[in-house]
């Protein structure tokens, strides 16, 4: 689906948390407060059924019961209760969803066949499942449980680490270094590595995309998106471990990837 939608995913004008709670270590609690902390000034709309309210919000027992456009659904809730959550996310007209939840699997037969298939037949793009989340400094917006926005500034940042784009956002702070989207893939079930290259890509506010890889599902895919991107802008790519498949995409061809610059 390429980059169909992604622009409500960095620029929305109100979120859903799914699985928020005052209890302490809850990530969607954790989410609802890091939103409030950015200066988020769109809608906030804790979603829980056991609460009134949550870090002073009204809280509602199902995303129906909003009321209103929800562009992003947050979901921080057991990995078995995803799917339904993702239909009634469709149901509502949501654009896009972040699961941060982990243990859904992928393949036949799991819960992110399942989630993806329901996704799909709506239009709602996806982030993740079991990823940190997304960060996007000009919308002052952290959908993340890492609790640091970074500056405003010219970098993008997509990785397949929720860690390693935690600990970027903690060194970018202490080096005055600003980004204008972060976004962390997690299992990558439907928005990839090449959709993220594409959108910016074409994002003038993004003078330099950074990538931090684990692996690549579709080289093909990847390889075109950053020979594009790198015509474009610098791009700059991390490739970590040593997975055959991930390594061959983005070091080889007679070692060079058309205009980007990659450290093993």
């Amino acid at each position: 689906m390429g980059t169909y939608r992604l622009d409500a995913l960095l620029h929305p004008r109100s979120i859903a948390v799914i699985g928020a709670s005052d209890k302490a270590g809850s990530v969607g609690g954790i989410v609802v407060r890091n939103l409030v902390k950015s200066g988020f000034a769109g809608r906030i709309a804790p979603i829980n059924p056991k609460h009134s309210a949550i870090s002073g919000f009204s809280s509602f027992t199902t995303l129906t019961k909003v009321g209103g456009p929800v562009d992003i659904a947050v979901i921080a809730a057991p990995a078995p209760s995803v799917p339904g959550l993702i239909r009634e996310a469709a149901s509502i007209g949501c654009q896009a969803a972040v699961i941060l939840s982990a243990g859904l699997g992928q393949g036949p037969g799991t819960l992110g066949e399942t989630v993806l298939a329901s996704a799909r037949a709506a239009g709602l793009r996806l982030i993740g499942p079991n990823c940190l989340g997304v960060l996007s400094p000009p919308a002052k917006m952290n959908t993340s449980f890492t609790t640091r926005l970074p500056r405003n500034g010219p970098l993008a940042l997509i990785a397949q680490s929720g860690a390693i784009a935690a600990a970027l956002v903690e060194w970018a702070e202490e080096r005055n270094v600003g980004f204008s989207g972060i976004i962390s893939l997690g299992e990558a079930i439907d928005v990839d590595l090449a959709d993220c290259l594409d959108y910016f890509a074409e994002d003038a506010a993004k003078q330099a995309i950074l990538l931090y890889i684990e692996a690549v599902a579709d080289a093909r895919k990847f390889m075109s998106a950053a020979r594009r991107a790198a015509r474009i802008k610098p791009v700059i790519v991390l490739k970590a471990g040593r997975h055959a498949e991930g390594a061959k995409a983005v070091a080889t061809h007679n070692g060079s990837l058309g205009g980007i610059r990659c450290r093993l």
